[in-house]
């Protein structure tokens, strides 16, 4: 793998790009103070909008860093931030790396995720060099499913009971999802084209 970091990837609609301190208004107001947003994620919804600042400070901090993956998604039409992408536990010895996202729920449903996924896949296959990349969803999580699967992601099986949302603490399967290289290349295109 050769780590480029968090270049600025661009598709028809979208701009991924790194993260500011300054987003946090933005972040804050769409998705990260909304429980319906974060139902199936690690963290519970902001409180308060110091504590998205103090994240972003962070995010911003190690967005230089070559083996950080983490983008912020913009809409190209208004240029307005809607939500978040990254590859988590990137892995040098084995190349490969987890995906997640999340994305304010005023634009979900329209393919976006779907959109941002496909162009991070393209850059890790394609630029980065990773042999890997895997996912992970709450099964109940029918819109992540959708998303996963549309860009290629397999299943590859079911954990239950495996994991409990901070945010409601019920205890949910957890779906287990990959994509490899070879599967990427099959189509002799990127995902991003089709």
């Amino acid at each position: 793998m050769q780590h480029k970091g968090t270049k600025i990837l661009e598709t028809k609609r979208l701009i991924l790009r790194r993260w500011k301190e300054s987003d946090a208004e933005e972040a804050f107001a769409h998705w990260m103070n909304d429980p319906d947003v974060t139902k199936y994620l690690t963290w519970t919804p902001h409180g308060d909008i110091e504590v998205t600042r103090a994240l972003l400070k962070i995010w911003e901090r190690e967005s230089g860093e070559p083996h950080i993956y983490h983008w912020a998604i913009v809409l190209r039409e208004g240029n307005i931030l809607i939500g978040d992408i990254a590859v988590l536990r990137a892995d040098d010895f084995q190349e490969r790396g987890t995906i997640g996202y999340c994305m304010g729920k005023a634009w979900w449903g329209k393919g976006i995720m779907t959109e941002a996924l496909s162009e991070v896949l393209r850059y890790c296959f394609e630029e980065v060099g990773f042999f890997r990349i895997d996912g992970e969803h709450a099964a109940e999580n029918i819109g992540s499913s959708r998303v996963m699967e549309k860009c290629g992601l397999v299943y590859e099986g079911t954990r239950r009971k495996f994991f409990r949302p901070p945010t409601t603490g019920e205890r949910v399967d957890i779906v287990e999802r990959g994509i490899l290289r070879e599967d990427y290349f099959k189509n002799g295109k990127s995902l991003s084209e089709t």
